[in-house]
């Protein structure tokens, strides 16, 4: 597909620019805010595309459904959220540092839950503030991390509808528009 190839060019570009083990975090090159919003502008773009012209086109049209249990199911496609994660897992293997997520303070699957207090604390404030990221350095294991977490809007009505109508949903009002999490982009700076 066209978009998965244009995904992986960007992320390479961007990789190149994101200081790796054995390079010092002062190094020349772009900011890490702006690595960040790279990235973010790449896989949110990405991720509303699939979501409106893919998965609600296909839904609408009766050829398929989103749903969780698309690698088994007939007639299933990944769900937005699904692509974002795998797309990360692929991406991973390829290139090791670099890692986005989303997650929320009310997922559907657990695996969607924020990791940690900063996790959590920062999606809150993206509930106060969306309209900027929240952005900060963490260490995890002895490494230092430049984290931002990016609001993540429900951009169409099918999102709505599954969030507000599955079981598992600890949330059941979300309205187009609303901050349903974050996308997590995180990815190391300077040396070890």
């Amino acid at each position: 597909m066209k978009w998965t190839t244009s995904l992986t060019v960007v992320f390479i570009m961007v990789a190149t620019c994101i200081p790796g083990k054995g390079y010092t975090a002062d190094a020349v090159g772009l900011s890490p805010e702006t690595v960040a919003d790279y990235v973010h502008a790449v896989v949110q773009s990405h991720r509303a595309f699939y979501t409106v012209h893919v998965a609600q086109l296909l839904e609408e049209q009766g050829i398929a459904s989103a749903g969780s249990e698309w690698s088994t199911q007939k007639k299933t496609i990944p769900l937005p959220v699904q692509v974002v994660n795998e797309t990360n897992q692929m991406f991973s293997t390829k290139f090791s540092g670099l890692r986005y997520q989303l997650i929320s303070l009310w997922p559907i699957n657990r695996k969607n839950s924020p990791r940690d207090p900063i996790d959590k604390s920062s999606l809150e404030t993206l509930g106060e503030r969306p309209e900027r990221p929240v952005a900060r350095t963490v260490k995890i294991d002895d490494q230092v991390y430049f984290r931002a977490i990016y609001p993540d809007l429900a951009v169409s009505p099918s999102c709505v509808a599954c969030h507000n109508s599955h079981p598992n949903s600890p949330k059941k009002d979300f309205q187009v528009g609303d901050i349903m999490g974050g996308l997590v982009i995180e990815f190391p700076l300077g040396t070890q």
